[in-house]
């Protein structure tokens, strides 16, 4: 697991109690999330132009896929993505779970397959970028999510996070998180609820910037995704 935050081992050891301005850090945050999707917007119209062209030639169905998740305070809302999968994800996945006991453990534990027989050519190369994430921005200028907190989770994970879910609805969730540049999908679950707690007990603008700079390189050198 990479420790490049010095997430230093033991969360749970002398834990400090959740920040008395946790209000007024949320506050900063919104205003930082705004200024910095303004001051790129030119470059990511750009791209979202090109991505979606791209996904209507390389397979049939529309561009953006939209899941039902978990936010603050434990609200819904609908996370946005580019599409990565075949039209009958859902039919493609259950036949093979059905026909794969480990496949079916792999999905149990981590909810993501290495080799996902849903997600279509175009689709892969997007999901190791992490581009296929860019319309989260929506969701983020929507006030449902910023750009850096825990990842949002569907109803089946809140079991997985126990106690931990109370610190996981503190705050939005984000489109990039300690998840993503401590190790993203080659850590175990527990760990990665270990850093969404984490981030929510000291979360701050020095913790902020620094997910933000480490997320550049992660991406660039793929770690972890699939």
């Amino acid at each position: 697991m990479n420790r490049n935050l010095d997430f230093s081992s033991h969360t749970r050891m002398a834990p400090r109690g959740l920040d008395r301005n946790l209000l007024s850090k949320d506050r900063l945050a919104r205003i930082l999330d705004i200024s910095l999707i303004l001051l790129a917007a030119p470059y990511m119209l750009l791209a979202f132009l090109i991505i979606a062209i791209a996904i209507k030639i390389d397979a049939p169905g529309p561009v953006f896929y939209r899941q039902a998740r978990i936010g603050r305070s434990g609200r819904k809302f609908h996370v946005f993505k580019f599409r990565t999968m075949v039209q009958n994800a859902d039919q493609v996945l259950q036949n093979h779970l059905d026909k794969s006991p480990q496949l079916r453990a792999e999905w149990i534990t981590t909810h993501k397959l290495k080799q996902d027989p849903r997600v279509t050519r175009l689709g892969s190369i997007l999901r190791k970028s992490s581009l296929d994430e860019l319309p989260q921005l929506y969701n983020i200028l929507r006030g449902e999510m910023s750009l850096v907190g825990p990842r949002p989770i569907v109803d089946a994970e809140i079991e997985k996070y126990g106690k931990c879910f109370g610190f996981y609805v503190q705050v939005r969730p984000g489109l990039t998180g300690l998840w993503q540049v401590s190790g993203r999908n080659d850590t175990t679950y527990k760990q990665r609820v270990e850093l969404d707690e984490y981030y929510v007990r000291n979360r701050g603008l020095k913790l902020y910037f620094q997910i933000l700079w480490k997320t550049v390189f992660v991406v660039l050198r793929k770690d972890g995704a699939y």
